[in-house]
């Protein structure tokens, strides 16, 4: 299960609803100190809460400037605090497709909207006919009931016309299977009904963590005995220091009382040693900054310390770091270490009380500043221990940080921003947004292009690299002949997609660069490049798409499709000529206009592959054209680039 939107608000600093899609993967929330992103975290969480002990609080939720007015109105219709979408993915429709006779599709999507008084609303749909048909199908009616019941449109229905009919033994055993199911529910559509109430059994849930939960260098062993006896009637007791260093005792499967048992240290102290010398393995698989350094415990009696750690024995977190063979007090070096030790002990134990109960069940992880303290490179560390955790749960954190933020997957950010007399306001829209919110993406893009790109005062955009080989070797061709040919002082800048192009032009548009863009063409208009052309960010005249330079105008179409299909296919066969059984020839091939996807529905059909997830790549064509070049090249290949040249050149100038 996959949440896809949430919609939040009002809500502290949210004062209108703010409308927010969620990447399936990792979704960044970039924004200044102050702006909302622990807001947003934080109603998420509030909706469903891995350890369910989260509630909207009107007082402390609902945002201030409204509560007087609010509060006359919240018990006869309180507020919506918040919806969140999710998207089944193709396990869960496997199992309510075979559970419940349905014949749902990847794209389903259904909602849950909870209110400030905790009571969730379920909006999902699904059309019974089919279910109905189904039954009637089945074969356990007459052609007499059939003529009856065909009409149905719901399973209620059916049953109500069912009451009313003479039935025999077979038809009266269907009649009271599908009656037991609509005394489960109030519901008018029961299947509605059942589908909601098996995939809300697999509904993902959240945990939140923030710099707060990071685990102290010591505690008082009696405190927390005595706090935690008192928190089941005052859960104020328990400070997320307190709570850290339970879960590490959780973990260690240590009960309190046992920790209480003075002659029991020994033992304790190795199990609790155990699980950080395995926590400590786990994160050195991440943590590259020292490799000399790990977590030891200690537990004994001090006297002579202050309050309440001069009661009996307490627990202490050492770091031991080998190359100086020297132990500190763990809340006292290196934070980054301490914040990550801590998170990796928060959500093991968190995880093992959750799956306890059901140990398929995915997460939601919503991470409040992560690596805030660590190294910009230790923090590019963390980006991959965040993409290992978005292998198995979907990842939404908070960051102001340049380091934490993949620069190649700006697609993954939205913008957080507080403005004056609104509140917080969340968007996709970069370019819109304050320029101080926007300046870690900008610094993110910086280093990336530092390392990867060299960019001049006049930019043609293009996808990939692909581009790039096609049009430095076809502008040299032209150039050799005397035709027009692409500027000498154009830099043509590959940018890994068409997503990642319309980030460019937020970003660097605002530099005073000249930019051009081509980009391939799917045979309809790209919204985001619609508004960036409505805002006045670019110009329409220097946006090309490769459907332009084809005879097939408006067309779907690739870079590739510039070229002629003969040449394209030479390159292709030669490219692939060992893993290929016979060459493929144009008249094989399927009808399109583009060449791409023709070869790839050719291979499908054929059985052939050439990459395990399927198609080819599409660099190795280019590469080899690249490589190999065409002694000669026919006039339509050539004209359709010179356009192509010509138009870039004006736009450029």
């Amino acid at each position: 299960m996959i949440l896809t939107n949430v919609e939040l608000g009002p809500f502290r600093s949210i004062n209108t609803a703010q409308n927010c899609t969620i990447d399936p993967k990792v979704t960044v929330l970039v924004g200044m100190n102050e702006a909302g992103k622990t807001v947003f975290l934080q109603g998420i969480h509030k909706a469903c809460d891995a350890l369910d002990v989260e509630r909207f609080e009107v007082i402390e939720d609902y945002p201030r400037k409204d509560l007087t007015r609010y509060n006359k109105t919240h018990n006869e219709k309180p507020d919506n605090a918040i919806r969140l979408t999710y998207m089944p993915e193709e396990e869960d429709l496997t199992l309510v497709n075979k559970k419940h006779n349905t014949d749902l599709k990847l794209g389903f999507t259904y909602s849950l909207t909870t209110n400030y008084k905790n009571t969730r609303t379920i909006f999902i749909q699904i059309d019974e006919k089919p279910i109905i048909s189904k039954i009637i199908n089945a074969g356990s009616f007459t052609s007499d009931t059939v003529q009856h019941i065909k009409e149905a449109t719901s399973i209620r229905k059916l049953v109500e016309i069912l009451d009313d009919l003479d039935l025999n033994d077979s038809e009266q055993k269907t009649h009271e299977q599908l009656s037991t199911r609509l005394k489960a529910s109030n519901w008018n559509n029961i299947t509605e009904y059942e589908v909601f109430k098996t995939l809300d059994a697999r509904l993902p849930k959240t945990l939140y963590f923030s710099d707060y939960d990071i685990l102290p260098g010591k505690l008082n062993i009696k405190d927390l005995a005595r706090r935690y006896k008192q928190s089941a009637t005052d859960p104020s007791q328990l400070t997320p220091k307190h709570k850290s260093i339970l879960a590490l005792l959780r973990m260690a499967d240590v009960s309190i009382d046992e920790l209480s048992d003075i002659d029991g240290y020994e033992s304790l102290k190795a199990k609790i040693e155990g699980v950080s010398n395995s926590l400590t393995d786990q994160i050195m698989q991440f943590w590259k900054q020292n490799e000399n350094i790990e977590v030891v415990v200690d537990i004994q009696n001090d006297s002579k310390d202050d309050a309440p750690f001069n009661d009996g024995a307490n627990i202490y977190l050492r770091i031991k770091n080998s190359r100086h063979r020297v132990t500190t007090p763990f809340d006292k070096r290196s934070r980054g270490f301490i914040w990550f030790f801590s998170f990796l002990v928060w959500f093991d134990s968190v995880q093992y009380q959750f799956n306890a109960e059901d140990e398929d069940r995915k997460l939601i992880l919503l991470l409040d500043e992560p690596a805030l303290a660590l190294h910009a490179l230790a923090q590019s560390d963390f980006l991959t221990y965040i993409d290992h955790l978005s292998e198995n749960h979907q990842v939404i954190y908070t960051t102001h940080s340049p380091f934490m933020v993949n620069s190649d997957r700006l697609n993954q950010v939205r913008m957080i921003e507080d403005k004056d007399k609104i509140g917080t306001v969340i968007s996709e829209n970069i370019s819109g947004s304050d320029p101080r919110t926007v300046f870690p993406l900008q610094a993110a893009l910086g280093w990336d292009i530092a390392q990867n790109l060299f960019i001049s005062k006049r930019n043609f955009l293009v996808e990939g690299p692909s581009e790039l080989i096609f049009l430095k070797h076809l502008s040299s061709v032209l150039e050799a002949k005397s035709r027009i040919c692409l500027n000498e002082s154009i830099t043509i800048v590959p940018t890994g997609g068409l997503d990642k192009i319309v980030t460019f032009i937020a970003l660097l548009g605002a530099s005073n660069l000249n930019i051009a863009v081509l980009h391939d063409f799917d045979g309809k208009n790209n919204q985001k490049i619609d508004e960036m052309i409505k805002n006045k960010i670019i110009s329409p005249k220097s946006i090309k798409n490769t459907s332009m330079y084809t005879e097939q105008k408006d067309k779907p179409s690739d870079i590739e499709d510039l070229l002629s299909t003969k040449l394209y296919i030479d390159y292709f066969n030669k490219t692939f000529e060992k893993q290929l059984p016979d060459k493929i020839k144009i008249s094989d091939l399927p009808i399109g206009s583009r060449i791409i996807e023709r070869l790839n529905r050719y291979l499908k059909e054929k059985n052939i592959s050439l990459r395990p997830s399927g198609g080819f790549n599409h660099y190795l064509v280019a590469s080899t054209f690249g490589s190999n070049p065409p002694k000669a090249i026919d006039e339509k290949t050539l004209s359709n680039f010179e356009n192509l040249f010509k138009d870039i050149n004006s736009i450029l100038d």
